[in-house]
């Protein structure tokens, strides 16, 4: 319809195709800070020698719990920060 009004591929970008998958990139930006979270830890668990991943695994390794929960207690944090972060930027697009 937007070519029968002599829109351009820039305005049918701009003004149909991207408000009309706000909400999916949105959802999608909040599931995916929890898996960029996952990535992170794993490969810190694997290879890395500082870091909550490595605070992780060697609490684990020396029984010492309170450096298990003190870096999983962070993730939570971080994570419930990006995600409210998130939220807030996308209750700003929603009101244009």
């Amino acid at each position: 319809m937007a070519e029968t009004f002599k829109a351009n591929k820039f305005q049918v970008l701009t003004r149909i195709i991207i408000p009309a998958n706000k909400h999916t990139f949105f959802n999608s930006l909040k599931v995916n800070i929890g898996l960029s979270l996952v990535g992170v830890i794993t490969g810190e668990f694997l290879v890395s020698k500082a870091g909550l991943g490595y605070l992780i695994v060697y609490g684990g390794q020396v029984f010492q719990l309170d450096l298990v929960m003190t870096g999983v207690i962070i993730l939570a944090i971080v994570a419930a920060v990006m995600y409210g972060s998130v939220v807030l930027l996308e209750k700003t697009f929603s009101r244009r």
